[in-house]
């Protein structure tokens, strides 16, 4: 037992990209769009939750997989075997997705703030651009790392909410594992706006990154140079990924259960942002539940922010040949920094131009959902290409859950634009 025990911290301390690509998932934009599922629907889309996490897991593993094999992030990969147009293509979009996710994100977070002390929407949301824009450049990836992963506690703070209402979970039960099929057009979009805040095309690029980040640090090389690590290697990529999102599935679980039981039991179904349900569960909830789930807006917005600036950072410095990386000294590499400070800076301007957030926070969900189709069959076509992977292309039960998770997804955006 005393040799084990050391084996089982060191794998315990090296999670990190599953769980912080997990946590992030469940961004200010991710809680609105699962607020407003709860409120409008009730438990009857609960089982979009069961549904995604296998799902998510299966092509999370998959980006996880192909950076720790190659030693290069995932638009890097796609360049080596798709046309460059099209990967470009692919990244312009990307970065326009996570731009006004950003922007969302940042009113959000602004609007709890206000919630909370009464004053200071803007100010507090240039203050959390800003800090988390600095703390990005200035702080070196190995000690930012541990900042996000304390980061991810903020989630449970939509647990805590659970407890202060009263709950018939038979009909949980019923909403999550026997699905209430509902074929409008408001929740075909709300099926697709469920699933693009949840199979985030940023989450892709971030995780697939941040294992090169991991493996640079640790001086390990790639698979595909090393490859007597892999055994350990995949496994623990399974694990990560697997914690990682359970715990957003749970996080988003919660969330839809919250406003749920309180605000669609009570008739308010008109939620359009994380803020307004905060705010509509003042009343029925109490002082304690408003307070949690405001700070949590807060908290999960300061994880997401630098997710969704450096996941368009990673994506184009890769495709354009720059010196990337967060461990990298600002200095070294002015182009990289540069994309995370200018996604920062359009988004902060969205909130100076006429343009409604609400609307924007969960049509940018819609265009993850959109976006994510082609991507998903890009990194299908990588993770099977036996001459770029060599030996460690994706095993076939996982080839499977990837192309079910591609398959569902394009089915969702092809009903949202037929109904």
């Amino acid at each position: 037992m005393r040799e084990s025990r050391p084996q089982r911290v060191s794998w315990f301390r090296r999670l990190g990209p599953g769980l912080i690509t997990g946590a992030a998932d469940d961004d200010p934009g991710g809680i609105a769009t699962h607020s407003q599922v709860g409120a409008q629907f009730g438990f009857n889309l609960m089982w979009t939750v069961a549904l995604t996490y296998p799902l998510m897991t299966a092509i999370q593993s998959i980006c996880a997989r192909i950076g720790r094999v190659t030693g290069e992030g995932l638009a890097a990969n796609m360049a080596h075997v798709l046309p460059r147009w099209l990967v470009h293509a692919i990244v312009a979009l990307l970065f326009v997705a996570n731009t006004v996710n950003i922007g969302a994100d940042l009113a959000a977070m602004g609007a709890a703030a206000r919630l909370v002390l009464g004053w200071g929407e803007i100010a507090f949301a240039v203050m959390f651009a800003a800090g988390s824009m600095l703390l990005q450049v200035f702080v070196p990836y190995h000690r930012y790392v541990h900042v996000l992963k304390w980061l991810t506690l903020s989630l449970l703070a939509y647990v805590g909410v659970v407890f202060t209402v009263a709950i018939d979970w038979g009909a949980v039960v019923r909403g999550a594992f026997w699905p209430s099929l509902d074929f409008s057009r408001e929740a075909m979009v709300a099926i697709v706006a469920v699933f693009g805040t949840t199979i985030s095309p940023y989450m892709f690029f971030w995780q697939s990154a941040e294992e090169v980040e991991d493996e640079l640090l640790a001086g390990d090389g790639a698979l595909l140079d090393h490859p007597e690590q892999a055994p350990a290697e995949l496994n623990r990529i399974a694990w990560d990924t697997f914690f990682g999102m359970g715990f957003s599935s749970l996080i988003s679980f919660f969330i839809i259960l919250t406003t749920a039981v309180t605000l669609h039991t009570a008739g308010i179904t008109d939620i359009a942002t994380s803020a307004d349900a905060a705010q509509a569960l003042r009343p029925i909830a109490g002082e304690f539940a408003f307070l949690l789930f405001s700070l949590g807006i807060i908290g999960t917005g300061l994880l997401a922010l630098p997710v969704l600036a450096g996941s368009a950072a990673y994506a184009i410095g890769e495709l354009r040949g720059w010196r990337i990386g967060l461990e990298q000294k600002p200095g070294n590499a002015k182009a990289f920094y540069g994309i995370i400070a200018l996604a920062f800076a359009l988004g902060l301007l969205m909130l100076f131009l006429p343009i409604d957030p609400i609307k924007a926070l969960f049509w940018s969900a819609v265009l993850n959902g959109v976006i994510a189709v082609p991507l998903m069959i890009a990194t299908m076509i990588v993770v099977s290409n036996r001459k770029h992977l060599g030996p460690f292309v994706a095993p076939l039960g996982l080839r499977i859950m990837g192309w079910l998770a591609t398959a569902v997804m394009a089915a969702a955006v092809m009903a949202m634009f037929v109904l």
